[in-house]
């Protein structure tokens, strides 16, 4: 039933150093796309102050992300929620912080754009938008490695594949939200920390 990833191991606890500078003390943090749900298990016993609610389009992850819950017994992590972020409505409708890492490159444009939408009407002035994974950037050497994966991603769905960050960005705008600032991460990776306006 638990699903892992090992890529969560990897990149935990250099993504919650940056979410403890950027998140609020208290409140509901969103995490879309929270895929096997270690993440979320992780985030919500380092930020025990904030109300955890993890969610994913896919019933099977959704029962990985209980089975982790229910192992680690964290009294602020919600049960998770059945949300494609590339659908108009979502069930819920109100959100302090957004969290979603790896989906933006292995989901269709429609799911980033239905994610940034949604960031939109859910989050207050000044809320964090936060975003993890590859990118494509202007000025910087796309590394190998990731054109490797982009390809490996095309080749499994057409729709898939690394986003041009200022693509991304432009795209926010037109929703509400503004560019913070971008950290490199790990492993060729970036945050992306948007807020809305």
């Amino acid at each position: 039933m638990k699903r892992f990833a090992p890529a969560t191991e990897r990149n935990r606890a250099p993504i919650a150093a940056l979410l403890g500078e950027i998140l609020p003390a208290r409140g509901t943090m969103l995490e879309i796309a929270s895929g096997s749900g270690e993440h979320a298990v992780c985030f919500s016993g380092l930020f025990p102050d904030l109300v955890w609610q993890p969610s994913d389009p896919d019933p099977e992850a959704l029962a990985s992300i209980r089975a982790w819950r229910s192992e680690a017994g964290a009294p602020n992590l919600l049960d998770p929620i059945l949300l494609d972020a590339a659908m108009g409505e979502w069930p819920i409708d109100r959100a302090d912080a957004i969290l979603c890492i790896n989906m933006v490159h292995i989901s269709p444009w429609a799911a980033t754009l239905g994610l940034l939408r949604g960031a939109g009407r859910l989050l207050a002035p000044g809320a964090p938008l936060y975003l993890y994974g590859p990118y494509r950037r202007a000025g910087v050497e796309t590394a190998q490695s990731n054109e490797a994966f982009d390809r490996s991603l095309k080749a499994r769905n057409p729709e898939w594949g690394l986003r041009d960050l200022e693509e991304v960005v432009a795209a926010a705008g037109r929703e509400g939200l503004a560019l913070d600032r971008v950290v490199d991460m790990p492993a060729n990776n970036v945050s992306v920390i948007l807020r809305r306006s």
